[in-house]
């Protein structure tokens, strides 16, 4: 049977359903389908698709996010390629599409994110685990914004995601509206991921620096050197994961952040 979905980049696409011979292209969402039961469709995926760890390895890798291996994906035959507006190249996706039907997600808050998974849920035949995925991550993430604001944490933060240059999460990012959820108020005031300096970052003093694990991989010995051009502040190193990936793994991210509040009161 062939059924017409719309993704959200209005782009209407008519696809095998449901589809039989998946290729993911974005970490976040091939955890998803395997979340929704996917194992046995999901045929290709990026070398960053890393979780399951136990799946990974199994899958045919069809290069990076920004580098896909396009003549092996056509070697593949996928029925259908779900990726992402920001995480893929739009020249990648212009030429998948010649071939096969790519539904694509944007994404810039929570809400975002729970609306993919129920989309993506129709669109492989796996509506009701979406739901329940929703159901977990609603329920999960209503309780977070009531403990930030029961315990008062109104923190003023920056969220820096690159080294040389330094570039920081701005507004209009789902790692902004992640933020929100609990607690905190975001200094950089660009939109998307401004490059910024450390002398212009001590000016927008915040109280807390956070220091993701991707997509450059901060560590401890990261720390010295802004703490040496901004000594007041607090930094800490946090896991990008939990901060940028909207898929299943919102639901992991519940606990982390319950925990992760509790180190700001």
């Amino acid at each position: 049977m062939q059924k017409s979905f719309t993704d959200q980049m209005g782009n209407e696409i008519l696809i095998n359903f449901p589809p039989k011979r998946i290729v993911s292209i974005v970490p976040s969402q091939t955890e998803l389908l395997f979340d929704l039961g996917l194992d046995h469709e999901i045929i290709g995926l990026t070398k960053f698709c890393i979780h399951p760890i136990e799946k990974f390895a199994e899958r045919t890798k069809v290069g990076g996010t920004k580098k896909l291996n396009i003549d092996l994906i056509k070697d593949l035959k996928p029925d259908l390629i779900i990726g992402n507006k920001e995480e893929n190249t739009q020249s990648d996706i212009e030429e998948l599409a010649e071939h096969f039907p790519v539904w694509m997600s944007d994404i810039f808050t929570l809400n975002d994110a729970m609306k993919t998974i129920t989309q993506i849920g129709e669109l492989v035949d796996r509506e009701p685990e979406a739901a329940y995925l929703n159901h977990l991550i609603s329920a999960g993430f209503n309780d977070l914004k009531t403990l930030a604001l029961q315990n008062q944490i109104d923190k003023k933060v920056a969220y820096l995601i690159w080294r040389k240059p330094y570039m920081a999460a701005g507004k209009n990012t789902f790692i902004n509206d992640v933020l929100i959820a609990n607690g905190m108020t975001n200094v950089i005031n660009h939109e998307r991921y401004p490059t910024i300096t450390l002398e212009k970052l001590k000016y927008l003093n915040p109280q807390l620096i956070l220091l993701s694990s991707e997509p450059y991989p901060f560590a401890e010995k990261h720390i010295e050197e802004i703490q040496k051009a901004i000594p007041n502040v607090s930094i800490k190193l946090v896991d990008g994961e939990m901060f940028s990936w909207y898929g299943s793994r919102l639901v992991k991210a519940v606990q982390y952040f319950f925990e992760f509040q509790k180190e700001l009161y």
